[in-house]
């Protein structure tokens, strides 16, 4: 019996290895191989300015956002056509994202390069703090770089709204996963007017896709990501939605790595929640 089971786990781990899409960088393999990156670091222009990794351009999360203060909509392509091109950058670079080292921010720009038709990005796996902890060049110099001729387009496959969430709710191909913490499922708290998940989803909470190693959230290994989606078939599209779209990002990036089809939601609770048209599941009051 215990055979059985080791193969069961081999085979398991193989499978999920070959569908696998490494898409993290670890902080050796950037210091080794740095110059063929365009880094971006996404903390605020103002920690930026301190300190950054050397020749990193600073896209500040905020900036991902329409209007952060009523949802987590994602920004207008013509805004992300000029930042884009103000920072250099065209489709096909080769692209590192970092914040931090909380991940959470790194994850939300991520997901928007994707969004906006970018095909080779990666995240840093440990962020700033650690890339500081091996005391690796840091600058506060800013890099003067050439506009680039980016266009914007929206990969509509990478983005969920209102509508297509609506028609996943309806439709049993599609899959969707709710990022916020528990409480926030059930019901008992709330970032908008309703409280409880749209309906169909599941509960998997962003935090669930990390780990902590001493000072520093980490993204787990494919393994273990492969055993926390265990049992969200591979078959069918995943929607992600949390409380505006970022933490979710979270769980964007790792369904990404599995090789899973999957969206984000981006205006997500703070939209579905507040719109009192729209069909809720609050089991905090069953």
């Amino acid at each position: 019996m215990k055979n059985k089971f080791v193969l069961f786990l081999v085979l398991f781990i193989t499978q999920v290895s070959l569908n696998a899409q490494e898409l993290r960088i670890s902080i050796n393999q950037l210091a080794e191989d740095i110059s063929n990156y365009k880094i971006i670091d996404v903390r605020n222009s103002e920690d930026f300015s301190i300190s950054h990794i050397k020749n990193a351009l600073n896209f500040p999360v905020s900036l991902s956002y329409e209007n952060k203060k009523v949802d987590g909509k994602i920004l207008k392509p013509n805004k992300m056509q000029t930042l884009a091109s103000d920072l250099g950058l065209n489709i096909d670079d080769q692209i590192v994202i970092y914040d931090d080292g909380v991940f959470f921010d790194a994850a939300r720009i991520f997901w928007t390069f994707e969004v906006y038709g970018f095909k080779n990005v990666k995240l840093l796996n440990g962020g700033l703090d650690s890339w500081e902890e091996k005391n690796l060049p840091t600058s506060s110099q800013i890099l003067k770089v050439k506009k680039s001729d980016y266009i914007a387009s929206i990969n509509n496959q990478r983005l969920s709204t209102k509508f297509t969430t609506q028609i996943a709710t309806r439709n049993p191909n599609q899959v969707i996963i709710d990022a916020r913490n528990h409480n926030s499922y059930i019901g008992k708290e709330s970032l908008a007017k309703r409280y409880g998940h749209i309906p169909k989803a599941i509960n998997i909470a962003a935090v669930h896709n990390l780990k902590k190693e001493e000072k520093t959230l980490k993204l787990k290994n494919i393994a273990a990501l492969g055993e926390l989606y265990k049992n969200v078939n591979k078959d069918k599209k995943v929607v992600i939605y949390c409380a505006i779209g970022r933490v979710a990002a979270t769980n964007y990036f790792a369904l990404r790595e599995l090789g899973y089809n999957v969206s984000n939601y981006d205006a997500s609770w703070r939209e579905w929640g507040n719109d009192s048209n729209l069909p809720i599941i609050n089991k905090s009051k069953n």
